[in-house]
């Protein structure tokens, strides 16, 4: 627990979100991100639902050094949630933004005991921009701009970058777009004010299924790494 020696504000920062359904993929996508100098590994909601907290645990043992996000979309239990997915290993944890008030500080409050970070997600919030602000006065360290996996199936206009700079300009914690973003649509986030650049579905993961996507996505992982790197 806690976030001794791992890179946390080492900015920009590479992140993979890991959406597959088996601890065994997870790793497999794991050793290839973190080869290709990936910096923070997200065990994805789907892992997590299928696989329980155990998949962050699992990463944590292979990569001791790694940040790990778990993105287990907390809205109700935020301080025992923390507390749980702390005590497996996770450096980051997610909240949702429209979780109670009491949730998020508790999820805060938690996450400081066991010296970790909380992030919050905007998914489904209307009001982004304000709802963004009221989560840094509650003690957010992250914001993720999320265009959900159902909205942009079902709205295929919907993306992240709609409302990503309101919400940029409008914080002062570093932000994140997700949400079907291709490999150039990600690397833009950081044009806009984006400090933390995801990698997800449709790149690493499939947009259609939980599952690894049939492309050599570990050379893209180096390019994109190398390109974020390189990026002032």
């Amino acid at each position: 627990m806690g976030s001794k020696g791992k890179v946390f504000d080492n900015f920009p920062i590479v992140q993979v979100s890991i959406d597959v359904e088996t601890i065994e993929k997870a790793l497999y996508i794991a050793e290839k991100a973190d080869a290709a100098g990936v910096d923070w590994l997200e065990a994805g909601t789907p892992l997590i639902l299928s696989e329980g907290l155990k998949a962050v645990a699992a990463l944590r043992r292979r990569f001791p050094n790694k940040v790990i996000v778990s993105d287990q979309k907390m809205m109700d239990g935020g301080g025992l949630e923390t507390e749980m997915a702390a005590k497996m290993g996770a450096d980051v944890i997610v909240v949702m933004a429209q979780a109670h008030d009491a949730t998020i500080k508790e999820a805060v409050k938690f996450a400081k005991r066991y010296g970790v970070r909380i992030m919050g997600d905007l998914l489904a919030v209307k009001e982004k921009v304000r709802r963004a602000k009221e989560l840094v006065a509650m003690g957010v360290d992250y914001i993720i701009v999320h265009t959900g996996f159902d909205e942009r199936h079902h709205n295929p206009g919907a993306s992240p970058l709609q409302d990503l700079r309101d919400v940029v300009e409008a914080v002062d914690v570093p932000v994140q777009a997700v949400g079907g973003l291709n490999v150039e649509q990600a690397m833009g986030t950081m044009a806009l004010g984006a400090k933390l650049i995801v990698i997800g579905a449709p790149l690493v993961t499939r947009d259609d299924k939980f599952d690894i996507t049939d492309e050599r996505f570990d050379e893209m992982l180096r390019e994109i790494v190398k390109r974020v790197k390189s990026f002032h």
